[in-house]
């Protein structure tokens, strides 16, 4: 039988705020999605930022989170759709632009050269 945790999500966009029971083996946004909670998301494969949240306590494990690099992760951003709760946890969830700003932003346009493979005209 699959240990519980009590999973709490806050939305500071909207002031939302939610509470519920999850198991530690299963992903979270599915488990939130089925218990009424309706939360953004997109590929739901761990690469994109839409269902990016920073943990406010508690531990998460996301091998799948391929969207979020080592440093942020490190830094305490996570992707709902593949994580799952390993202790009681809270997170807030963020801005997807912002996340992937934080992912891409700062480096892709020094790193962009004219010409090489973006350059369409």
């Amino acid at each position: 039988m699959a240990k519980h945790h009590r999973f709490e999500i806050h939305d500071p966009a909207t002031g939302n705020h939610w509470s519920l029971s999850v198991e530690e083996d299963r992903y979270l946004l599915a488990q939130a999605q089925e218990q009424g909670i309706h939360l953004p998301f997109s590929c739901a494969q761990g690469v994109c930022t839409t269902c990016a949240v920073r943990i406010r306590t508690g531990k998460l494990y996301q091998p799948e989170a391929f969207g979020i690099s080592q440093p942020l992760q490190q830094e305490g951003y996570a992707l709902l759709c593949v994580g799952y709760a390993r202790s009681d946890l809270s997170v807030e969830l963020q801005d997807e632009d912002e996340v992937y700003d934080l992912q891409f932003g700062r480096d892709f346009p020094t790193k962009a050269q004219p010409g090489l493979p973006l350059d369409l005209e």
